[in-house]
């Protein structure tokens, strides 16, 4: 059994981005560069941010991609998706960014028809686009008009498992922040705050209360949040006394779970942020740093 991706070089001597759901549960890598097949070992992998890399065996001067700007994308730009859409090697296809810091949930069957791994999956903070992205084109770069990488294109929605002009591609900036962590421990550390939060249980807390946030449930002892003084859900002999609601994280509004992961996932660990966080009617400024994640 095999399967097939794109990637993107990122050193002359063979590291290569791709996707961690092109080379999940995958015993043997092969690349192939203008032609010429390399061997290729495993380096690391963060299936969070659904990004791995490779390392092509005894490669040398090699041509390295450009790298460009996420951040500063705007909507109705034009891009360029390149790869091998079903099999057909160095495919480009164009179209515009359609929105930015788009979050996706795929169910396991939007997952698997899109050649991921058929389990829910939550994509945060993703570049959309109508540029073209089939199976095989996964992993490989989402390019501005000058040809720079601002993405690895990783997901599509679409009921065939074929392109429908809703495409997700993980920003630029997001996967190099990630990447010398993976070339240099084989994994990535996310940072945190240390406190349990729950999507659902915050959804319903959202239609309850009429407002927007995320509802601390629990404060990890000794954590960061511990430290800068949060507080999660108590339950009393008088009832049940609702902790912290997370309302912003350095003047950027939280909205739910997914947004709130999003906006650390721009952060490394170490970093100090700013939270405006609401207690009992009254809001307040906390200063958190961020610790190591799981």
């Amino acid at each position: 059994e095999s399967g097939a991706g794109s990637g993107v070089i990122i050193t002359e001597d063979g590291y290569i981005i791709t996707n961690n759901h092109v080379v999940e549960g995958g015993s043997a890598y092969e690349v192939m560069v203008a032609g010429e097949t390399y061997e290729a070992d495993l380096v690391g992998t963060d299936p969070s941010s659904d990004v791995a890399v490779l390392k092509a065996k005894d490669a040398s001067g090699l041509t390295v991609m450009e790298l460009g700007d996420s951040d500063n994308l705007t909507i109705g730009e034009w891009v360029m998706t390149l790869g091998s859409p079903f099999g057909l090697e160095q495919s480009v296809a164009t179209g515009i960014v359609s929105a930015t810091s788009r979050s996706q949930i795929m169910s396991a069957q939007e997952s698997m028809q899109s050649g991921g791994t058929g389990e829910v999956t939550i994509y945060p903070n993703m570049i959309q686009t109508d540029a073209a992205i089939n199976p095989g084109n996964s992993g490989g770069p989402l390019l501005d008009s000058a040809g720079r990488l601002i993405g690895i294109n990783t997901a599509i929605y679409s009921p065939s498992g074929a392109s429908a002009g809703i495409g997700f591609a993980v920003p630029v900036d997001t996967v190099m922040r990630v990447v010398p962590q993976l070339i240099k421990t084989g994994k990535y550390i996310r940072p945190a705050l240390g406190i349990e939060v729950d999507e659902q249980i915050n959804a319903r807390l959202q239609a309850l209360t009429g407002s927007k946030g995320v509802f601390v449930l629990r404060v990890t002892p000794g954590s960061a949040a511990h430290r800068a003084g949060l507080v999660g859900v108590e339950v009393t002999a008088g009832g049940i006394v609702p902790g912290d609601r997370v309302i912003s994280i350095d003047g950027i509004a939280v909205d739910d779970v997914t947004t709130l992961q999003a906006r650390l996932d721009d952060k490394n660990v170490g970093d100090v942020v700013v939270l405006l966080v609401e207690r009992a009617g009254k809001t307040r400024e906390m200063l958190v740093e961020l610790q190591p994640g799981v």
